[in-house]
């Protein structure tokens, strides 16, 4: 959740809940906007469970809105929040969702290729509730925990804290007459 703070579900609903007459609207990119016509198809809780390259295991929740355009059905008026409400009860109803989960929206379209954004902002704007969406980045959670990340010269694991990272030995491959199995230049 690249230099943004992801928002989990308990907050999002939060935010719906306070603007329940005002019609949901998705930005997904700059001045590009779902249709009007999309539908919610479904809510997917997905407790994620990884390792990372420093070894060390991560677990987090997300819940995943997806959305779809349907083709040809323009519309001048995206629905309500409401009804997105409305739809949250009946997937509740089944399917308990973490409060704490962290909300992500998928959609694609015949201009944007499919993929899990997160809602960036979340405001009313005259008689809409815009949700601005924006991708997620790869990172290295070795990182973030302050550690270090790259390849070491004896093969080690690649993400170690920072302190217990090894010294690496610099040759001068310039004297070096031929590089040789063994020798230290490879």
């Amino acid at each position: 959740m690249n230099n943004h703070e992801a928002i989990n579900w308990a907050d999002f609903k939060n935010q719906l809940l306070l603007h329940p007459d005002l019609d949901l609207q998705f930005q997904y990119a700059e001045n590009k906007w779902v249709d009007a016509s999309y539908h919610i198809t479904e809510i997917k809780q997905a407790p994620i469970t990884s390792v990372d390259c420093g070894g060390k295991m991560n677990r987090w929740t997300e819940i995943i809105i997806q959305l779809w355009e349907p083709v040809n059905q323009q519309q001048d008026r995206a629905m309500q929040v409401n009804k997105a409400l409305s739809i949250i009860n009946l997937v509740e109803k089944t399917l308990p969702l973490n409060p704490l989960g962290t909300v992500k929206i998928e959609f694609g379209n015949s201009e944007f290729d499919t993929r899990q954004m997160y809602p960036n902002t979340i405001g009313a704007n005259g008689g809409n509730l815009i949700i601005d969406l924006r991708p997620d980045s790869v990172q290295c959670k070795a990182l973030e925990r302050g550690g270090s990340c790259g390849t070491t010269a004896t093969g080690e694991e690649c993400c170690t804290p920072a302190s217990e990272k090894p010294k690496i030995e610099l040759k001068n491959m310039a004297i070096a007459p031929v590089c040789v199995p063994g020798g230290g230049c490879c």
